[in-house]
């Protein structure tokens, strides 16, 4: 690991913390790695620096200061819990490594997030994807929608990237790794209970499957998560289909409206007539039916003016 890579891991990870201080998110983050570039440094060397001089270098308040280095000493004990991840074959990629998702720093800008735990070969990044999201709780009817809709998308040799949860997620992604295709799945939660299924773990030795998530590789259900993971969805897609939305309320139906408003990518709707559906198509998401033939569509509309969402540039790297 470099040193820049283990400088992200000890300043973002949540494994290891103690008692009254708490990891940098990504937007602290990626304010620090601009403060570091703006005077020719790189995270890893933090490392070398003396408290007063990360201060009188970064401009940095005290309170800062006691915070980063605080989370710097925890380097240690941190190496020992992710060795312990890695014989479970669980590694970790950050915005410093080459093999992070590009297609998020492409997007999300400095809002991504510093560090994934991943399961996996990273080199399905690479691949593209279609986006499958929907509710926990559905009906035949959206399992049949969401299976024709795999295959004909699998036909094109493209793969599915979802939310790995029950209902909508599962069944996009299963269906694409019975086809013999590929898989990506943005965890929010419970990625070591995920890969104590057989399945799971085939599918990822056969480098069919790779798992991300921010969460602790062993943490529970968080709903702040589980909002952020459906980001990643979609901006790892060519484009995304809603399968099946609440009206105004669940997660299905906020990543949905924010993918429209940011448009990071072409928001599909499956044309049921769903209120939630409905409603998102005419928010401005694109309707398909049974007869959509798996084609990507383009950008309905230009990207919305003064987003908040910056693109990283001379610390992209980092």
């Amino acid at each position: 690991m470099n040193q820049d890579a283990n400088a992200i891991l000890t300043l973002c990870s949540h494994l290891c913390v103690g008692e009254g201080v708490q990891p940098l998110e990504p937007r602290e983050y990626s304010d620090l790695a601009q403060r570091l570039t703006q005077v020719g440094m790189s995270p890893g060397d933090l490392f070398q620096l003396s408290i007063e001089d990360c201060g009188r270098l970064l401009q940095l308040e005290e309170a800062q200061l006691q915070r980063i280095f605080r989370l710097l000493d925890r380097s240690a004990s941190l190496s020992f819990a992710l060795g312990q991840y890695r014989n479970m074959g669980i590694e970790t990629v950050t915005r410093a490594d080459p093999g992070y998702p590009g297609m998020l720093k492409q997007k999300l800008g400095n809002s991504c997030p510093p560090i994934f735990y991943c399961a996996g070969d990273l080199q399905l990044l690479n691949r593209q994807y279609i986006g499958f999201v929907g509710a926990r709780t559905v009906e035949q009817q959206d399992v049949d929608f969401t299976v024709q809709a795999v295959g004909k998308i699998s036909a094109r040799g493209l793969g599915v990237v979802s939310g790995g949860a029950k209902g909508i997620d599962s069944v996009a992604g299963t269906e694409a790794l019975l086809r013999g295709g590929y898989c990506l799945e943005y965890l929010s939660d419970s990625m070591m209970k995920k890969l104590q299924k057989t399945d799971t773990v085939r599918n990822v030795q056969d480098g069919r499957l790779l798992l991300l998530s921010v969460a602790k590789p062993e943490g529970g259900f968080h709903v702040g998560m589980a909002m952020m993971r459906n980001r990643y969805i979609y901006a790892q897609s060519q484009a995304t289909v809603v399968v099946r939305s609440d009206l105004n309320k669940g997660g299905t139906w906020a990543g949905a409206e924010e993918n429209l408003k940011n448009h990071w990518c072409p928001c599909l709707c499956w044309s049921h007539p769903y209120p939630g559906n409905q409603a998102l198509i005419q928010k401005g998401a694109i309707p398909v039916d049974e007869s959509w033939d798996g084609s990507i569509p383009e950008q309905p509309t230009a990207p919305a003016q003064g987003e908040c969402f910056e693109q990283i540039s001379l610390f992209d790297g980092l």
